[in-house]
């Protein structure tokens, strides 16, 4: 497997530098999430820019017990990070001719210094971390069907992620019910969905011990600390370019991105 990983990792790396789409798996496609893994270490490596973070995504039934995982992960990357304090609404690019969609995520922060314990429960989680936003995930990949053929094809194309927009803090983290913020998402005015983290597993914090548990299996340090974009609360929501959205938190504010196609610099 380690040569057909290398060579579908660096074919997505390509493809992603040269801001162009796949129109068909780049080799032979991983058959379980350990090939998966292997092909996104490969293309981290490969890649060689610096992770802001990681986002974390569902596994639904009966994937989930057949893959023995209930969530998968992927790198998102500092250059594709974007901050906004305030009513911006960055620019956020997609693969036009590849897939895109838009997702309402809390973001969490693990805290520099974590010991490569992870947390048992809540509690513990919450220790360990130092900031929790409100966010986008942008979600896009150079192939059209990243997410149709499976979760260990999406795992291998970086869990297919392309970008990540931190809002305002969520004033009260270290002691909120994550399940009693009602998030919406409209694309171009119209909703596209709604809904709270009950529907999301153990929710956020559940998400981050799942990430922190698959990084130290893949021997990945995130002592220096590290981004955590927990899940879809809403869903996954297929955009295109010249397309508006807006994430809504109740009580806790909105944030805004524009999606555009990505082009070569």
């Amino acid at each position: 497997m380690t040569d057909t990983a290398k060579s579908v990792a660096e074919a997505f790396v390509t493809a992603r530098r040269e801001k162009r789409a796949l129109e068909t798996y780049p080799g032979q496609a991983p058959a379980d999430l350990g090939d998966g893994y292997a092909i996104q270490d490969f293309a981290i490596e490969f890649d060689g820019r610096e992770i802001a973070g990681w986002k974390v995504g569902k596994i639904n039934p009966p994937l989930d017990v057949q893959l023995a995982s209930n969530r998968l992960a992927g790198p998102i990357f500092n250059d594709s990070v974007v901050t906004i304090t305030g009513d911006e609404s960055p620019e956020m690019p997609i693969f036009a001719d590849g897939f895109g969609a838009a997702e309402a995520e809390f973001l969490l922060h693990v805290a520099p210094g974590w010991n490569g314990v992870v947390p048992k429960d809540d509690d513990a989680t919450r220790a360990i971390l130092d900031a929790v936003h409100i966010g986008i995930e942008v979600a896009s990949s150079p192939y059209p069907r990243i997410n149709e053929d499976g979760p260990p094809v999406t795992v291998s194309d970086y869990g297919n992620n392309y970008g990540m927009v931190v809002g305002p803090v969520l004033e009260g983290w270290e002691t909120i019910d994550f399940d009693a913020i009602t998030v919406r998402l409209d694309i171009d005015g119209e909703t596209a969905g709604q809904a709270t983290t009950a529907t999301m597993l153990d929710g956020p914090l559940g998400a981050v011990r799942f990430l922190l548990g698959n990084l130290s299996a893949r021997g990945i340090d995130c002592s220096g600390g590290t981004w955590v974009s927990t899940g879809a609360v809403t869903g996954v929501h297929p955009v295109i370019p010249g397309q508006q959205v807006l994430a809504t938190f109740e009580g806790h504010g909105t944030i805004a991105c524009g999606i555009v196609a990505a082009t070569p610099a």
